[in-house]
């Protein structure tokens, strides 16, 4: 089983929940010292960065040649943009979609031959609450969430009489260094003294969501999500989607039964937008 994003959070946990349930894991990371580590702690590890298409046509290679009996893959990889629509730049949208839509289509593809061969095999990507329910001044990382579920809901029909299963898994708050690249990318949208969104930012994005909040109280560690994949895979009849924390599962039943406008008074009044 491939698994992309292992560098730590739930990449890792999957990892390691695999490999301890007897699976044979390939996990990919970015950058050398993670790819060392993995080594260090017994996996065979595959570069990939899934804003490069070498990098992806070159991890989905190795991979295929190296373990040729390759079962599926854990489309984990990926980061938030944050910032209010109208402050993300065209180049940082084009990056969040070509990491977390585009990239993990393109490798996706490129392993689907082998599934296909095979006659059976899983797809489980890792979505969001936030791919069923938008959250302010996440919008960015909301669209390329909403587009991987798309992208997931044809693909499991297409492959219905494949033998390939297409799965979703739908975190909410999990206890990850998320927030820490998060932050990170916020920082140029938080800097820019001409958005009408500075005091929003200020309280959002700048440091005010400590410990103790509501989503810290849901808040989950990376191997209950690890634990739901391990689930999906093994599960006859898989699901087609897998909510993990409290939140998750609410943000579930909001999208089916709040009407919009009640939707949008909630959040505008959480975010400070008004009502």
């Amino acid at each position: 089983m491939l698994v992309t994003g292992c560098s730590s959070g739930i990449g890792w946990a999957t990892a390691l929940t695999l490999r301890d349930q007897g699976w044979r894991v390939v996990p990919t990371a970015r950058k050398a010292d993670d790819l060392d580590r993995l080594r260090a702690e017994g996996f065979d590890p595959v570069g990939l960065d899934m804003a490069d298409d070498a990098s992806i046509e070159a991890a989905a290679a190795e991979t295929l040649s190296r373990f040729p009996r390759l079962y599926g893959v854990v489309n984990n990889a990926g980061y938030g943009q944050p910032g209010a629509m109208e402050d993300v730049t065209r180049d940082q949208f084009r990056m969040q979609f070509q990491v977390n839509v585009v990239g993990l289509h393109d490798l996706t593809c490129r392993l689907l031959p082998a599934l296909r061969e095979a006659g059976s095999g899983r797809v489980v990507h890792i979505s969001s609450v936030v791919g069923r329910v938008v959250l302010p001044f996440l919008g960015a990382y909301c669209a390329s969430k909403h587009a991987l579920e798309a992208m997931a809901d044809a693909m499991r029909v297409e492959l219905r009489n494949s033998g390939i299963r297409v799965i979703l898994i739908e975190p909410g708050p999990i206890a990850t260094r998320f927030r820490e690249r998060a932050e990170a990318e916020a920082e140029a949208v938080v800097a820019n003294p001409s958005s009408p969104h500075q005091e929003a930012y200020r309280k959002h994005l700048g440091g005010g969501t400590g410990e103790g909040t509501l989503r810290d109280v849901f808040r989950k560690p990376p191997e209950a999500v690890a634990e739901t994949v391990a689930r999906a895979l093994t599960a006859r009849w898989p699901r087609a989607r897998y909510p993990v924390t409290v939140p998750a599962h609410v943000g579930t039943v909001v999208r089916r039964l709040v009407p919009t406008v009640a939707e949008d008074a909630i959040k505008g009044w959480a975010a400070g937008t008004g009502w």
